[in-house]
């Protein structure tokens, strides 16, 4: 499958959650976004389930693989080559996690952890390609919240190629990765209203088309509001933390 691996290589791939709860979280997230969740029963995933919208598939959902994982999105970076990407994060000064491992005949995926602790997976496609959709009620964007984020951007410049467009904005300066002239995906400084204890995190954005309604939305569905919807400047955006504790973000994006 070397043309899938070539069409998602260096891009957001595929996003996943690991959770405590992996049945009560597929029906938050199908209560909000309206995905079906169909857990595979072959034993070797582990119940992990495939989310699909309209029969195309948009994240996976399964159990938590250590009583040490915490629950949350993770974020996957394709790549044709998982094991020497691993040698590329080493050499810019990250850490393998997870060496490269096949999952089932889908692909192989690792992951590895920025030098300020951020983790970030990969995924070389097989028979699983990625995202086959993208946009409302799916994945939208993925952003780096780190503590003096200056200091790690270099690392993704050099694992992954990404070109930095930072803003010059002195009061929220924010970092697009670029490829290809494209951006795919954003940096930012984390909140100092963060607890010390918070690590360096991928967030994960899913699309809306109406932020307030799909916040108020998963607050019924048992989820609690951790920042509420506000206006920025290239949209409308939310965050929430679902009822097993994983953090995503809602967004809308101003057309044009």
């Amino acid at each position: 499958m070397a043309n899938a691996a070539n069409a998602v290589a260096n891009k957001p791939a595929w996003i996943d959650l690991g959770t405590t709860d992996a049945a009560a979280a597929g029906t938050f997230y199908s209560t909000v976004f309206g995905w079906d969740v169909e857990v595979n029963p072959d034993p070797q995933y582990g119940g992990y389930g495939l989310a699909r919208l309209g029969g195309k598939d948009v994240a996976g959902i399964g159990p938590t693989m250590s009583p040490q994982q915490p629950t949350a999105w993770s974020v996957y970076i394709g790549t044709d080559d998982a094991e020497a990407l691993g040698r590329k994060v080493e050499e810019a000064g990250g850490t393998v996690v997870m060496p490269a491992f096949d999952v089932g005949d889908q692909g192989r995926m690792a992951v590895f952890a920025d030098p300020r602790g951020a983790v970030i997976s990969a995924w070389q496609p097989s028979a699983m390609g990625g995202f086959q959709t993208e946009g409302a009620n799916a994945y939208s964007w993925a952003e780096l919240n780190a503590r003096d984020v200056g200091a790690v951007l270099p690392f993704y410049r050099d694992v992954f190629g990404w070109a930095l467009h930072t803003s010059d904005s002195p009061e929220m300066p924010y970092t697009e990765f670029q490829l290809d002239g494209r951006s795919i995906a954003g940096a930012t400084e984390m909140s100092p209203m963060a607890p010390a204890e918070m690590p360096n995190y991928w967030l994960v954005y899913f699309g809306v088309e109406d932020v307030d309604a799909s916040t108020a939305e998963a607050v019924r569905a048992g989820g609690k509001e951790m920042l509420a919807p506000m206006d920025f400047p290239g949209g409308r955006m939310s965050m929430i933390a679902d009822p097993q504790g994983a953090i995503f973000g809602l967004l809308r994006l101003h057309q044009g």
